[in-house]
């Protein structure tokens, strides 16, 4: 697959700022991992800038577990040290510094979270990737706002934000994209031949990835990798479809070099 014109940079006078900059919000006290493989995979995929928002109290842990090239906000927590409303209130007077979003993998699911990522879904004036615990919070709800939005959830969420289990290919494909018309939202149905949606109508449907990526983290390296196009200004639908083939390419490369289910979420990242 073509990278997108805006990608393939030539001007040697460029700096970070000309490549976006993502606000990863991610993270609890046991998922910080979350948060680390999503930011990590971003800067593979050529995000200028990443920083990863966290609750205050996990801050320093945060910072001893990821890469010193990813910057961390430190926001205010609520109980149990997860984000609640008040980290919305102070994010909502920064987007501003932030081209593009990433949110909800290991987040968490408590109702306080639950009402912070809402507050960010329907708020927030940047392209979102939208995963894991914050399609949770989501649910059965509207998700229909005026910002460029990607919903990215495995066949088990998409039952959470529908009730329906398409089983066939041809199913699939038609429950994504009338889910993706009528919300207006691009979607990315993950799983074996996953499937994106846009809006519009337009359907892909991706070839690459094997069985081998069906393992913790890896959905976690595709919102990064989305989220890293978003920033840098690709379109929803482009970026969704590009992460997706260049994802499930890594993961094919993997699958030649090693053992197919040995590999994890950090060798995808680490051949991105």
């Amino acid at each position: 697959m073509r990278l997108p014109t805006p990608l393939l940079r030539h001007d040697k006078n460029v700096h970070k700022n000309d490549f976006g900059h993502l606000l990863v919000i991610a993270g609890s006290p046991a998922m910080l991992g979350a948060s680390c493989l999503v930011s990590l995979a971003a800067m593979r995929f050529w995000a200028g800038l990443v920083t990863a928002a966290v609750p205050s109290g996990l801050n320093l842990t945060l910072q001893e577990k990821i890469s010193h090239a990813v910057m961390t906000l430190p926001v205010p927590p609520g109980r149990g040290v997860l984000f609640t409303p008040s980290a919305f209130n102070f994010l909502n007077e920064s987007w501003g510094k932030y081209s593009a979003v990433a949110i909800g993998p290991g987040i968490g699911r408590a109702p306080a979270t639950i009402n912070f990522v809402k507050k960010c879904v329907s708020c927030c004036p940047l392209p979102m990737v939208i995963d894991a615990d914050a399609i949770h919070a989501l649910g059965k709800g509207e998700k229909s706002v005026e910002y460029p939005r990607i919903l990215t959830p495995h066949p088990g969420e998409f039952f959470e934000l529908t009730g329906l289990k398409p089983l066939t290919d041809r199913a699939r494909r038609m429950a994504a994209k009338e889910f993706s018309t009528r919300e207006k939202v691009v979607l990315v149905l993950k799983g074996h031949r996953t499937v994106v949606a846009a809006p519009d109508g337009r359907i892909y449907v991706n070839t690459t990835g094997n069985q081998g990526m069906a393992k913790a983290g890896t959905g976690d390296v595709l919102t990064g990798m989305i989220a890293a196009l978003l920033a840098q200004g690709i379109n929803a639908f482009d970026a969704a479809k590009q992460a997706v083939y260049w994802h499930g390419a890594a993961g094919d490369k993997l699958g030649r070099r090693m053992n197919i289910y040995s590999f994890t979420a950090i060798d995808l990242i680490n051949l991105i």
